[in-house]
């Protein structure tokens, strides 16, 4: 009875036989381009990689792990750092000399025995140095940094993931502060990872904005991962608005060794959520103690005041009663003073009213009697002047007058026709009966 079963291989032979024929197909070192998105030196010195591709939208279509012995990185990294003046870190895109190995217990890698200088950086880096050249250009990469920190930053707006551990390392170091500090933070949910970040956070910015005068800050954070995953942060349009927003931005994204364009326009760069706390917590403490040393200086300042003003009312009391001599004298000199002055203005002034009176009473009779000539001249002059102008006078002068029913007639129109008038003369009187008026003009 022969058997149905196929052949079958240990997973051991199975990866012998992949080592056996890789070994074979790719025998020889080749150049390999390609972006480093995770490295990490362990305590031997052997530097392991993650390099990957990246497609025209930024997808990654290519991963492999890659590794550097000891020896050979001790001499790369600074070679290359040398050379070309960038770290050697992940997010730079590299040139490197691989052979391809395969072990039966880890897998394919990439060992890397060479990298050529003289390729620049990665797809990432440079888009971030353009994105940063490009915000510099346009004057607004400083805006944010050059807003002035309030001095006590309690109202807190969180743009994060609610569900990730970096969030809630972030609130958990707030409230359980060892200065018992009291925050109020508001979270504003938004994606941190994958295509959607950038419109997400842009929004959560865009809420915040809404109600702005209910915060003192704005806080991005998001914990640890892979530094590809990083890539949604190195966006103009985010970096645009973090850039100029008008709160300040407190960033906090990735680990140490990450570095996006958020942390360069933000108003404070720190590494991770729990950092962000901790800057807060720390800002808020510097804020007291700067409170407190205000109140001491303050304490200080009324103290030594109040021990002058004590010491210069002792030395007032204690000079007072000399002053008081003093002004006591002197204002009794002022006074004998102004006596002895007042005595000679009074005699002084008798002596000279008396000199007028007895100039007028000299020239009063001779005056009066002038006066009185003058004033008999005109009596006389104006009873000459009566006499000239008096009735008797006129009448004596050949002149009548026409009287009617006992009144003087001034005009002729007072006349009529047959109407009865007496006429005085100088020496009588005499009857008269009007027969014909005319009018003179």
């Amino acid at each position: 009875m022969t058997s149905d079963m196929p052949q079958t291989y240990s997973l051991f032979e199975l990866n012998a036989a992949l080592r056996s024929t890789l070994s074979e197909a790719f025998p020889d070192k080749y150049w390999v381009s390609a972006e480093i998105s995770e490295l990490h030196v362990n305590a031997a010195g052997h530097c392991y990689l993650e390099l990957i591709e990246k497609d025209s939208r930024g997808a990654t279509i290519a991963r492999q792990r890659a590794m550097i012995w000891a020896a050979v990185f001790r001499l790369l990294k600074p070679y290359f750092e040398h050379e070309t003046g960038y770290s050697f870190a992940a997010g730079i895109k590299v040139l490197v000399q691989v052979s391809v190995t395969f072990h039966e217990l880890y897998g394919m890698s990439f060992v890397i025995c060479d990298i050529n200088p003289t390729y620049t950086l990665g797809d990432a880096a440079r888009r971030r140095a353009e994105i940063l050249r490009r915000l510099a250009d346009e004057g607004v990469a400083e805006m944010n940094r050059e807003l002035p920190l309030p001095l006590v930053i309690q109202r807190i707006a969180v743009i994060s993931s609610g569900t990730a551990a970096g969030y809630g390392d972030f609130i958990d170091q707030l409230q359980n502060n060892p200065y018992h500090y009291v925050f109020y933070p508001v979270l504003f949910q938004a994606f941190m990872q994958g295509e959607r970040t950038e419109a997400s956070v842009i929004d959560a910015l865009n809420r915040i904005y809404a109600s702005i005068d209910h915060f003192d800050c704005v806080v991005i954070i998001r914990g640890g991962g892979a530094t590809s995953d990083l890539g949604s942060f190195d966006s103009y349009p985010l970096a645009v608005n973090v850039a100029q927003f008008p709160l300040p931005v407190i960033v906090g994204i990735g680990h140490d060794r990450d570095e996006t364009v958020l942390d360069h326009v933000a108003a404070v760069r720190v590494k991770t959520p729990t950092a962000a706390a901790e800057w807060l917590v720390a800002r808020a403490h510097e804020t007291e103690l700067h409170i407190e040393a205000l109140r001491r200086k303050a304490a200080e300042a009324v103290e030594l005041r109040l021990s002058r003003e004590s010491s210069r009312l002792q030395q007032v009391v204690s000079t007072l009663p000399l002053a008081l001599a003093r002004r006591l004298h002197a204002e009794q000199s002022r006074l004998l003073t102004a006596a002895a002055a007042v005595e000679r203005g009074c005699r002084d002034r008798i002596s000279r009213e008396q000199s007028r009176i007895a100039l007028l009473a000299h020239l009063i009779p001779e005056r009066v009697e002038a006066r009185l000539t003058q004033e008999r001249q005109r009596v006389d002059a104006m009873q000459q002047t009566v006499g000239l102008l008096s009735p008797d006078a006129l009448l004596s002068r050949g002149y009548s007058l026409v009287l009617k029913e006992g009144k003087v007639v001034r005009s002729v129109e007072e006349l009529a026709i047959g109407d009865a008038a007496t006429l005085l003369l100088a020496d009588g009187e005499a009857s008269a009966t009007v027969t014909e008026t005319r009018h003179t003009s």
